[in-house]
């Protein structure tokens, strides 16, 4: 097997959580425009973005053509909810803007980690299905020393797992996909995709995750950790 010149992380859940405040539900962005009827129509905020694995390079050749996206997303599901023509500009602004005003922490073991990979002289990147200012949330949770690259599905054109942001990711990396080990929290983003294009995958399953469920088999290679000093370990026993 190739050795492992370069580990990619994912970001929400395994590099950073939210801490309060939280952002302001959908539900109450409704409620306060007097909309609890289509909000009762609405569902779950976290749902009504891009699906993982979409691909939408049309609309991600620029942030201003990223951001139209989006809200015309949000105009076209609150026109479905029964939302009246009139309020559909100012809600679709109001409920993106809720979505992203996330105060992030890291986790306890990130920088420790990527620092010590770093001083292994490994490439150090992450990978994230996100809006279009990952850079931005990186540099706030301090991390920006430690990486090599950052890439977001918003600028790659598709969430993972498409295997066109794993592409996206190995190229600015210089890696080829057996020289990486990509590490997350979620098995199907972070794990089956990558696995696929033939990097290697390491599932982290932290105690102090950032959403609750039960942790999925282990197979097709895949590893399981619980948290980020095992990638120093994995890479001194390639898995």
């Amino acid at each position: 097997m190739a050795r492992i010149r370069g580990v990619i992380f994912d970001f929400y859940g395994t590099l950073v959580r939210m801490v309060d405040p939280l952002p302001p539900s959908h539900a109450s962005v409704f409620e306060r425009r007097g909309l609890g009827a289509a909000a009762a129509r609405w569902g779950d905020q976290w749902s009504v973005g891009p699906a993982d694995g979409e691909q939408h390079a049309a609309h991600s050749v620029s942030e201003q053509a990223y951001l139209a996206w989006e809200l015309e997303r949000l105009r076209t599901r609150a026109r479905a909810c029964g939302v009246p023509a009139e309020e559909l500009d100012g809600l679709a602004a109001e409920l993106d803007a809720a979505t992203k005003s996330l105060r992030l922490a890291l986790f306890d073991d990130v920088r420790e980690a990527l620092a010590g990979l770093r001083r292994r002289g490994l490439v150090v990147a992450l990978c994230s299905n996100w809006y279009w200012d990952l850079d931005r949330a990186v540099a706030q949770v301090g991390l920006t020393d430690l990486l090599d690259a950052v890439v977001t599905s918003a600028r790659a054109g598709a969430r993972k797992p498409h295997p066109r942001i794993f592409r996206t990711v190995l190229a600015e990396c210089g890696l080829r996909p057996e020289e990486a080990l990509f590490v997350g929290d979620a098995w199907g983003p972070d794990v089956e995709g990558p696995l696929a294009l033939g990097m290697r995958a390491a599932h982290l399953w932290r105690p102090d995750r950032a959403v609750d469920g039960e942790a999925p088999p282990v197979h097709g290679g895949a590893v399981r950790i619980t948290g980020l000093a095992a990638v120093a370990e994995l890479l001194a026993d390639p898995p």
